[in-house]
């Protein structure tokens, strides 16, 4: 598909469900790194959850009268930019499919894949920004891959990009298998196959316990929700964090700097 360019013009935030209602600072948190970048930010208030969830459950019906609100609410959109891998990869790759027999709605979910990014690839891909002036104290990062980032909608070394620039922040990468291993939410599957998604965190809380690293940086909320109940059980210290998140901490300490991209028109 043939994306039209983001540049310069202005976004329409989708903050997604579980930002809305778990982590709504990470939606601040967007906002204040594009304003930032001098990136004009609006946000239709008549949006509400792009159909992920019926979607996956088989209720396509439901997917479809949800995913029309999501069109209408983004009619006017230039750009569409959401902290999220797995909403994103839902209007990306499965809106087309739930309305392709449905010619007059095909046409606008068409579109509207067209024009939705995900965050940090909006940032690095979109506008060619990785260094966007931030500082933090001395803190050691890894990451974890969420599924439908890395798998559908091919992202990762964006978020790595992203963060490598903030001055005080060293890497240390678990190894790619650990990385990329599924934090077993899943949305659903982490209600209908608890035992199995349980199994599946431990596994993924075994690597980042093992990791020398602070922080468990993620682009997915979702993912970021499952990894830090697991860690608050196991009364761990670590904490997995959105990649918004820590940029927007950067902006924030004294030292931070201007970067050759803060406050430019994208």
């Amino acid at each position: 598909m043939l994306r039209p360019s983001p540049r310069y013009k202005p976004v329409s935030l989708f903050i997604t469900c579980i930002a809305d209602v778990m982590y709504p600072q990470t939606g601040v948190a967007v906002v204040e790194v594009l304003e930032h970048l001098g990136v004009d930010v609006r946000f239709p208030q008549a949006q509400t959850c792009c159909g992920q969830p019926a979607f996956n459950g088989g209720f396509w019906e439901e997917a479809r009268a949800v995913a029309k609100q999501f069109l209408t609410a983004f009619a006017d959109a230039e750009v569409i930019v959401t902290p999220s891998g797995s909403c994103a990869s839902m209007v990306r790759h499965y809106y087309p499919v739930l309305f392709q027999n449905d010619p007059e709605w095909y046409d606008r979910a068409t579109w509207a894949a067209s024009i939705t990014w995900e965050f940090t690839e909006y940032l690095v891909d979109g506008l060619g920004v990785t260094d966007i002036g931030a500082h933090l104290p001395p803190t050691t990062i890894a990451f974890h891959d969420s599924c439908h980032a890395l798998r559908q909608l091919h992202l990762g070394d964006q978020v790595r990009q992203l963060v490598q620039q903030i001055d005080g922040v060293t890497i240390h990468e678990m190894e790619a298998a650990q990385a990329q291993r599924c934090c077993g939410f899943g949305g659903l599957f982490a209600v209908k196959m608890a035992e199995l998604s349980e199994a599946m965190l431990d596994e993924k809380l075994a690597f980042i316990e093992a990791s020398p690293a602070d922080l468990i940086v993620t682009v997915d909320l979702s993912c970021t929700m499952q990894i830090n109940g697991g860690l608050s059980r196991r009364k761990s210290p670590k904490r997995a964090l959105h990649v918004a998140d820590l940029l927007a901490r950067g902006l924030k300490q004294p030292q931070a700097v201007p970067s050759d991209h803060a406050n430019g028109k994208y």
